[in-house]
């Protein structure tokens, strides 16, 4: 087991082995094996990728207006990623499955009846479909992260990420709201209307009410000869984002049910009214070296 390093010198490492690798490439399809395994869905054989990157979200919470939502199942953000621009930011690309993000349902603390008091909805249909639903004990509410634009929406900094300053992530997101009685249309932020996260490992800088925070770049391992390196306990935090009001809640009712959501949740919520704190295991691999694997486990 090799002993935990710091963060910039393992991205600088990192660098090192990728440039050693060019060597390395090929072709052929195959499979991946061993250390390089969790790089599966990274598309290596696209040119413009360089690294290859398996970041699983295992742990932290997101606050949106007065509901706060703990991550307690994994969430995985997968693919690859290009040259730094001049800004020190990499364009994302897309993991090959189509799964860059995967949905991960959260339970809401306190179900539907945190969100909807069923005597509050004049529409009689519509009420008694809200105490059916609770009648049947079908009141567990999910929260859960999905992209909201195409991967190639994404920007990534290794050097911001490396330093613990700056925006490590930056990334467009909606938030599903699941429940049968809120339909299947049921967001807060869109393709039209996206939430945008700006993550760092640094420290935060929001407006009021929110208070700066700090996240942390973990401790880096290198694998594979420095080919693969690999954060854990990394912390990426933003508490300066700002979200819009629910839309789609209850289908054709959404114009009766979306002002509910809005006022049990507190949206709109502008900036500094919410906040995300994601906890990660982060697996960056030099695109190279996994197609050098690719091609010897055939």
């Amino acid at each position: 087991m090799k002993r935990p390093i710091r963060t910039r010198l393992a991205w600088m490492a990192l660098l090192i082995a990728a440039v050693a690798s060019l060597a390395l490439a090929g072709t052929a399809a195959a499979k991946l094996t061993g250390k390089y395994a969790p790089s599966s869905q990274c598309p290596f054989n696209n040119a413009e990728a360089r690294k290859c990157i398996y970041s699983v979200t295992e742990g932290g919470e997101v606050t949106l207006g007065k509901k706060t939502v703990p991550i307690v199942n994994a969430a995985t953000l997968q693919g690859a990623y290009g040259p730094a621009d001049e800004e020190n930011f990499s364009t994302f690309i897309a993991a090959t499955n189509g799964v860059t993000l995967s949905k991960a349902p959260q339970p809401v603390p306190g179900g539907l009846a945190g969100l909807v008091n069923c005597k509050e909805i004049s529409n009689f249909l519509l009420r008694v479909s809200c105490e059916v639903t609770f009648e049947n004990g079908l009141t567990g509410v999910n929260s859960t992260l999905e992209l909201a634009r195409p991967a190639s929406e994404i920007r990534i900094s290794e050097s911001h990420l490396g330093e613990e300053e700056g925006i490590a992530l930056k990334m467009p997101i909606k938030i599903h709201l699941e429940n049968p009685f809120l339909g299947e249309s049921c967001y807060v932020g869109s393709s039209s209307s996206p939430i945008t996260w700006n993550l760092t490992d640094g420290t935060t800088s929001p407006p009021a009410p929110n208070k700066p925070i700090t996240g942390s770049g973990g401790e880096g391992e290198l694998l594979e000869e420095g080919r693969i390196l690999v954060l854990r306990k990394n912390v990426l935090v933003d508490n300066a984002w700002s979200a819009p009001g629910a839309s789609g809640c209850g289908g054709l009712f959404s114009f009766i049910l979306d002002p509910i959501i809005d006022a049990s949740v507190g949206v709109p919520a502008a900036a500094g009214e919410n906040t995300a704190i994601l906890k990660n295991t982060i697996s960056v691999a030099s695109a190279l070296a996994v197609r050098k694997n690719n091609e010897e486990n055939p």
